[in-house]
């Protein structure tokens, strides 16, 4: 902030000088004038304003899952449509794609992420394996478990399903920008519980490395 003294020193004027009574009133009115709008400007320079809290009213929260409702319609759209010509579904698709991201993962590992039951797991894997996109093996140490990879067959299939939702990706980061790609990221991360958040982030950056 300007003081006084500084502003009278950077004018040319000895602290000292004298100044007629009437030219001296209006020189020292604009001196404090400016040293005022100094420290004014100063305080908005250093003050930030604070986040807006309206996003968080139940109006703008109801248009986020609103939003997250209809963006999983379309992402998912096409890529429903060709599973229903292999007789497969989005449970399918789901295993297909981890299981290409993490090849000759257990099938533990595959619960761990898909968050579903046996029952369910064993399932969606006996289509697969029936159907040859998938291909299970023993363990090199341990023979009963059980480690799953990608056939050839269910690699050709797990990049066509991809592709299209990588595609509708693409065009939404090319249309908001790295801020809001960002951004995405870490309401995406939010979004999940707070104990899975630093493992999900781990997994999802060392994926397919």
């Amino acid at each position: 902030m300007l003081t006084l003294s500084r502003m009278l020193i950077e004018s040319g004027r000895p602290l000292g000088a004298s100044l007629p009574f009437r030219s001296r009133l209006p020189r020292l009115s604009m001196v404090y004038s400016a040293a005022a709008n100094a420290e004014d400007m100063s305080v908005m320079v250093e003050t930030r304003s604070p986040a807006n809290p309206l996003f968080l009213r139940d109006e703008e929260l109801r248009q986020g899952i609103e939003l997250m409702f209809y963006a999983y319609r379309d992402f998912t759209f096409e890529s429903d449509q060709q599973l229903k010509r292999y007789q497969l579904g989005r449970a399918h698709h789901r295993a297909l794609y981890f299981i290409g991201r993490h090849p000759g993962q257990t099938v533990g590992h595959l619960l761990s992420i898909l968050k579903v039951t046996k029952q369910s797991i064993s399932r969606v894997l006996k289509d697969l394996l029936e159907q040859q996109y998938v291909e299970q093996k023993s363990g090199p140490r341990d023979r009963r478990e059980r480690r799953l990879w990608l056939t050839e067959k269910g690699q050709v299939l797990e990049r066509e399903l991809t592709d299209r939702q990588s595609q509708r990706f693409a065009r939404a980061y090319r249309e908001t920008g790295a801020d809001a790609v960002e951004g995405f990221r870490k309401v995406m991360l939010g979004l999940l519980d707070p104990a899975e958040r630093v493992e999900v982030d781990r997994r999802v950056r060392g994926a397919g490395r």
